[in-house]
């Protein structure tokens, strides 16, 4: 039977008290399953983390010492206990080592996604899917009228553009993905990055998945018409609101994140509605849970073959 009090929020996030854990917790917590590294989902100060390698190695690089008291780590499809609730991290596809995480009590598996991508990246491990009675899942870009295009098709547009390009994009995964794309296929591209994205290169290329070349930024480069791409982190980009002889870009799936409407660049690393509805042929739960957005659409779409929750 599924509970229906599995999972609920309380003032520190997503609770299971049936193992007495949280899973991406907001606030420090005695034990928490972390998905992956993005800050708004793993906090620093929790006393046990049980996450990935590669996500325990973000974790420390953002937070040093206060990432956590203790980390154990966890390889994919490697089935471990927190109290009684059997748990089971699932690659997601999203970021390097982030986690969808299967848990399994009472002969029910409530499969959390986690924030997940079902596009192509080499730079990370692509998605697996497994099949659950309850599918928990991110509901980011669950509006039909939301379906990314592919992210070669997106970043081939930088071959037409000659100037240099200053491009936004998070510090983590975006940036390492638009690396390997810009590569891959702008070879003529060359790619500056900012300071605060090369301690993240360092630990992708240690965990084994190798960008192509890039440089760290300077200033004198720049001053020259080269084709150079500098990717810089968000807080960079818009103080650079200003930035003379160059094109503005930022790579994002949100419109409102886009800085023209003709020079667009909209390669998300989350899931659109038709990617959503595949997750769920795939999965085949007999209830949908939805967070980190509006699952309001989803209710309407299944309404009369699944159930739909709208947890927050």
């Amino acid at each position: 039977m599924i509970l229906a009090d599995f999972i609920v929020f309380n003032d520190n996030g997503l609770y299971c008290h049936y193992g007495d854990f949280y899973l991406d917790p907001k606030l420090p917590v005695n034990k928490a399953v972390i998905s992956h590294a993005h800050g708004d989902h793993a906090v620093g100060g929790n006393t046990n983390v049980y996450c990935t390698a590669a996500t325990a190695a973000f974790m420390a690089l953002r937070n040093g010492k206060t990432a956590a008291k203790e980390f154990h780590l966890k390889e994919f499809n490697d089935s471990f206990l927190i109290g009684d609730v059997l748990i089971t991290l699932i690659s997601a596809g999203h970021i390097l080592g982030s986690a969808q995480v299967l848990m399994e009590f009472k002969g029910v598996k409530y499969l959390y996604t986690g924030d997940y991508k079902v596009q192509p990246d080499d730079t990370c491990e692509p998605i697996e899917w497994v099949k659950a009675d309850v599918l928990i899942t991110e509901s980011t870009f669950a509006h039909p009228g939301t379906q990314h295009p592919g992210a070669v098709e997106e970043i081939k547009k930088l071959n037409n553009i000659k100037t240099n390009i200053l491009l936004g994009a998070y510090a983590l995964g975006k940036s390492q993905r638009l690396i390997n794309l810009i590569n891959t296929w702008c070879p003529q591209k060359k790619i500056l990055v900012h300071h605060k994205i090369m301690p993240v290169n360092l630990i992708y290329e240690k965990f084994g998945f190798h960008l192509g070349q890039y440089q760290m930024y300077g200033r004198k480069l720049m001053k020259q018409q080269n084709e150079y791409v500098y990717i810089v982190p968000p807080f960079t980009f818009d103080s650079y609101f200003k930035a003379t002889g160059v094109k503005r870009l930022f790579a994002s799936g949100w419109k409102n994140l886009q800085t023209n409407a003709q020079d667009t660049l909209f390669i998300s690393d989350h899931v659109d509605w038709n990617d959503i509805l595949n997750c769920v042929k795939f999965v085949e739960p007999t209830q949908i849970w939805t967070l980190h957005g509006d699952g309001a659409h989803l209710k309407r779409y299944f309404e009369g073959s699944i159930e739909v929750k709208l947890l927050k």
